[in-house]
């Protein structure tokens, strides 16, 4: 592969526009025990997708013979995490009023119709409950090959089972229109995302009791191979690039990638550089899965894909795309954020992800309390989405998503936190009052 083939995926098209993309995970829960439903079975969640196609139309997406997702009609997607986890992806729309309106229709309408399987989707940071060893994981096979790979890593990996069993988010993908325009907006997303993902901590429960953590999923996250997760490293940059990115990616190895019979088969070792140094068949189609498999908190590609903070609980969906898109669809509101943050380093970086588990908005940046970042990042978010409202860009009440996120800044009380209180309350520590609580 030569320099243009290799920064080709990481290219837009010349006539990309700004547009909102959300993807939300849930939980396919039993409404009395919160466990996660089997693949398998009349109410399992192969028979969920099956049922997706019957009523909604649209092409089954395989992985050799197992039954793992749904194209829509639409081009919207629903599709399966490696524990029995239930994706839907939308299409990008023009803005966050849109294209959450589509999304909240989507998952209605989902819900819907996983009630008739006596099933309760259930969006946030993780199931609940449930043992790890008791996940009946989906018959993929990349997963036996992934979970392997990262068994391999020792230490490194040793928390990838979590993340591949047991964890949710809500994600946004967001556009770039030039190398200028990513750069700016890259780094801003790069040097925030610990504050984020501070202000979204919302998975203190696990195997059915407070597990001492306010977010599981990122203390999961932490060894689950550091070399492609989290911290993006030439991200912190002032002039970072797709040059950048490409350099950095081919130092990390491929795990798996597929062939024509639609199969998947485990990489060989090395980093992709060794591979293509070594000579690779069907390269370009190699390293666009190898983009694939690395989950940094921002994953470049021709879009931006903000994935580090966990999924926030279902009427708050809109929080996350809103204020990733206020800060980064607002020029002076995206340069601001990227001088507020700029000055933290890798290590500060590192350390307050390590911390923000136990710690949450009490976590802090270097020498900088998380909290007051929060603030301002979420003030310049609204000045953001004030601004495509009077641009015609959004609907008037789009800001307001943010609200949910300055009553946390405001109290201090993050979801985790505010879970924990339900759980402890009203819920009495129950997994069916639970559910019933915070399933859509």
């Amino acid at each position: 592969m030569d320099r243009a083939e290799l920064l080709a995926p990481l290219t837009p098209a010349a006539d990309t526009v700004e547009q909102v993309g959300v993807e939300v995970e849930c939980g396919l829960l039993d409404p009395a025990t919160g466990i996660g439903a089997r693949y398998h079975g009349p109410r399992g969640v192969r028979a969920v997708l099956e049922a997706v196609l019957r009523h909604w139309g649209g092409e089954p997406q395989w992985d050799a013979d197992c039954l793992a997702g749904v194209r829509l009609p639409d081009g919207s997607t629903v599709t399966l995490e490696h524990g029995g986890q239930i994706e839907y992806s939308s299409l990008p729309g023009p803005g966050v009023g849109k294209t959450m309106d589509d999304v909240r229709a989507a998952l209605a309408r989902l819900a819907d119709l996983a009630a008739g399987f006596g099933l309760a989707l259930v969006p946030g940071g993780n199931l609940p409950f449930g043992r790890l060893a008791d996940v009946d994981w989906v018959p993929m096979s990349r997963g036996a090959l992934m979970r392997q790979y990262f068994a391999d890593l020792g230490p490194a990996g040793a928390r990838a089972p979590h993340i591949m069993g047991l964890s949710l988010s809500t994600q946004a993908t967001l556009d770039f229109l030039d190398p200028a325009d990513l750069t700016r907006k890259l780094r801003m997303q790069t040097a925030v995302a610990p504050v984020v993902s501070a202000l979204f901590v919302n998975s203190p429960l696990h195997q059915g009791r407070p597990s001492g953590l306010l977010s599981h999923r990122c203390w999961a996250w932490l060894r689950m191979d550091p070399r492609r997760t989290g911290l993006l490293p030439p991200g912190l940059r002032s002039d970072v690039g797709a040059e950048d990115v490409v350099d950095w990616a081919l130092g990390i190895p491929l795990i798996h990638y597929r062939t024509a019979d639609g199969r998947y088969h485990r990489a060989p070792d090395g980093s992709f550089a060794e591979l293509l140094r070594h000579g690779l068949d069907d390269a370009p189609r190699r390293w666009a899965a190898h983009l694939d498999q690395l989950w940094t908190d921002t994953r470049v590609r021709r879009t931006l894909e903000l994935r580090g903070a966990d999924g926030p609980p279902h009427p708050h969906l809109g929080a996350l795309p809103a204020l990733w898109t206020g800060l980064s669809y607002h020029r002076e509101s995206c340069d601001a954020a990227w001088e507020l943050t700029a000055r933290h380093s890798a290590a500060d970086h590192r350390a307050t992800r390590a911390e923000l588990p136990v710690r949450g908005l009490d976590a802090r940046l270097g020498d900088t309390p998380v909290r007051p970042l929060a603030v301002e990042l979420l003030r310049l978010a609204r000045a953001g989405l004030d601004a495509r409202v009077a641009a015609g860009l959004e609907p008037p009440h789009v800001p307001g998503r943010l609200d949910p996120l300055d009553e946390i800044v405001a109290t201090g009380r993050t979801f985790a936190q505010q879970t924990l209180a339900r759980w402890d309350g009203e819920l009495r520590g129950d997994p069916a009052r639970y559910v019933a609580a915070y399933r859509i």
